[in-house]
């Protein structure tokens, strides 16, 4: 695999970028800061901005791929994504000094797809709305649900670490990476084959089959985990990786007691899990038919992390029964008043505002700001993250996004402790 003098000359050009942005003394004050919320110590609100619609975030050609070859094209959008993100909306970002290349890793999968029809609102979005066809209706149909089975090229893992390492390593570090930990979320998957209506149905109708499906795929879930830790392809993301839905994951817990760098296990990351479509499902159900399964994947790892858009101010009494239990999504849809005299500080609240602000006709920031404000207000007193995320749309004006950023900044600058 050898690079053209074209396409080398462009990672080069984007790598020596991101090698000075990696080197700014911003970093490390950045990343204590992160490592002491996550740490539950006094702590400032730490602000992070991911899911970008960056189908609509070019400006005078930034994004714009120029590699001809397509693993030249995908390490040269990460490096441009980053860049750009650095550059206009870095909030507390923090920019490795080096260049993660994943193992290639195959898998199998869960044995179902989606069969979906979907509606597109815009054409260079990959945001759709989707309506499934149901693909489990008696119990016969959960043999469906396989178990993964994990295969790792390894040869072809260092063919692509040798190329990049020799176009780039004499800039900054080019290293093999394995799976930072894994978005858990059973539900997701359940609902695309079974239909939303139809299981939320099933869970008062044929509570017998909903129980077999779950441990039939937790099951599943485990047993690609216990792959992953034999084939030693676990990695750290006590780091600046992105843990659940939320922020970065600096910790002085972790990695977990009678840690080996050689071979990472579970209890030496972070993990994470989430029932979003329990929204309006109640907390005995919740426990019954999430939180009960989710736990045996919970308790494999040294901190985890709860929710994503489901509001979980109702369930705080159930998730406080998970004792590794370090931070919970407080979504758009949570009460955070409730939510902070119910936990005090002994969680961080990953808290997220509504990107719908970004969606209308005019840009408000003084919308914003008053969002932003209201969350210090609420959260006072308890570690706390504010996580912009699930950006659909700008408008195709970017610059209101690169606003917010820069409002959050002030924001969170003005209460700092």
């Amino acid at each position: 695999m050898g690079l053209s003098t074209h396409d080398r000359d462009i990672l080069r050009r984007l790598a020596a970028a991101w090698a000075e942005a990696a080197a700014s003394p911003i970093h490390a004050e950045t990343a204590h800061a992160w490592q002491a919320l996550n740490d539950l110590q006094p702590c400032r609100v730490m602000v992070w901005i991911n899911e970008i619609p960056w189908h609509e975030m070019d400006v005078d050609g930034e994004l714009l791929l120029a590699c001809d070859d397509p693993f030249c094209r995908e390490q040269e959008r990460i490096l441009r994504q980053t860049l750009y993100q650095w550059r206009h909306l870095p909030a507390d970002m923090i920019i490795a000094p080096r260049f993660d290349l994943p193992y290639v890793i195959h898998d199998t999968g869960f044995g179902l797809t989606e069969d979906v029809d979907i509606a597109i609102v815009d054409a260079n979005s990959s945001i759709v709305s989707r309506h499934f066809h149901v693909q489990i209706q008696q119990p016969e149909d959960l043999d469906k649900i396989q178990t993964p089975v994990i295969t790792v090229d390894r040869e072809e893992s260092f063919r692509r670490l040798n190329t990049l390492d020799d176009a780039l390593g004499d800039i900054m570090p080019v290293t093999l990476r394995g799976a930072p930990g894994f978005w858990f979320a059973p539900w997701d998957e359940l609902i695309r084959w079974w239909g939303v209506r139809e299981a939320m149905t099933d869970l008062v109708d044929r509570p017998e089959l909903v129980h077999a499906a779950m441990d039939r795929l937790v099951n599943a879930y485990l047993s690609r985990l216990d792959q992953y830790v034999a084939l030693n392809l676990l990695s750290r993301n006590d780091d600046n990786t992105r843990i659940g839905s939320g922020g970065y994951g600096y910790t002085a817990q972790l990695p977990g007691k009678g840690y080996d760098p050689a071979w990472l296990r579970p209890c030496d990351l972070w993990g994470c899990a989430t029932a979003q479509i329990f929204s309006d499902v109640s907390p005995r159900m919740h426990l019954e038919f999430a939180l009960q399964y989710e736990r045996r994947w919970l308790d494999r790892w040294g901190l985890t992390y709860y929710g994503c858009c489901e509001p979980l101010h109702l369930k705080l009494g159930i998730l406080q029964t998970v004792p590794n239990l370090r931070k919970i999504s407080m979504s758009p849809w949570a009460d955070l008043d409730s939510a902070v005299a119910q936990v005090g500080a002994r969680y961080v609240l990953s808290c997220k505002p509504t990107p719908a602000i970004f969606c209308e006709d005019v840009w408000r920031p003084e919308r914003a700001r008053a969002d932003l404000t209201a969350i210090l207000d609420r959260t006072q007193g308890c570690p706390a993250e504010i996580i912009m995320k699930d950006i659909s749309t700008v408008r195709y004006q970017p610059q209101r996004l690169w606003e917010w950023a820069e409002i959050a900044r002030q924001v969170v600058s003005d209460r700092a402790v």
